[in-house]
């Protein structure tokens, strides 16, 4: 069963096709994995998902609903979280305050509701959930500028995670990670997605996304150039051809 829907999309910057037709869908339960070289196109379509940038045509629909006219923040209330590839925690706050603001954001909502101390308990206990489901949870009273930044990334997935979302976009969760920080967080994803979780992700580590996704959807100059399973699609000419000055395809990190 298709969750998301994406019908014919195409964005123009000016003179410059950065989607062209491109249609995909992603199901109920599954890890697809949306790859191509740089300038493909998918962090555009990320983009176009969240209501960030708007499509020139085409359709976004979430479990039959149309979203193209809807605001950020109501897509949000509507299940997609959003997990950016970089990384802008407060500072000032730990890595569990950092997510028990998100967790609490149903309750500031109300400002006369978040004077109450048991809402912040309450957050700053789900925080805590939510930073051990991504592995961190000895580092919740941890500052940002003291956490390595593959901490940084499970934080940022945390806090995504605290706002129930129906589905995970992922904009390359693990760049920057060495391999082994690369694959614990790939197991990590796994793992959410075991549980139920919904993923959408965009990532150049092509070991992991062989490894992990259910279905690959692959992008080159804005176009939808091929979409399969990870052992079928990264076998393609015209993939391996698309790849190529990217570095070997077998093992990109």
């Amino acid at each position: 069963m298709s969750l998301l829907d994406i019908r014919n999309i195409s964005v123009r910057f000016g003179g410059v096709h950065a989607l062209e037709q491109v249609s995909l869908n992603l199901c109920q339960g599954e890890i697809l994995g949306l790859i191509g070289p740089n300038g493909a196109g998918k962090t555009t379509m990320l983009r176009v998902i969240t209501g960030v940038v708007k499509a020139n045509n085409g359709e976004v629909n979430l479990d039959g609903e149309l979203l193209n006219t809807m605001p950020i923040h109501i897509r949000v209330n509507k299940g997609l979280g959003f997990a950016q590839q970089l990384v802008s925690p407060f500072r000032e706050m730990t890595l569990a305050e950092n997510v028990a603001l998100a967790a609490g954001a149903k309750h500031t909502c109300y400002p006369w509701r978040s004077m109450f101390r048991v809402e912040r308990r309450e957050a700053m206990r789900e925080s805590r959930k939510w930073l051990a489901k991504v592995g961190i949870e000895d580092a919740a009273n941890s500052f940002p500028n003291s956490v390595p930044l593959g901490f940084l990334k499970r934080m940022e997935v945390a806090r995504v995670l605290a706002m129930h979302p129906r589905m995970l976009l992922l904009d390359e969760p693990l760049a920057g990670l060495n391999q082994v920080e690369a694959t614990a967080f790939a197991d990590i994803l796994v793992e959410l997605n075991r549980q139920g979780q919904t993923i959408l992700l965009i990532e150049h580590n092509l070991a992991e996304v062989r490894r992990i996704c259910t279905r690959l959807v692959v992008l080159d100059n804005g176009r939808k150039l091929a979409e399969g399973s990870p052992d079928d699609v990264l076998k393609e000419s015209s993939v391996l051809e698309a790849y190529i000055g990217q570095g070997n395809i077998h093992a990109e990190n």
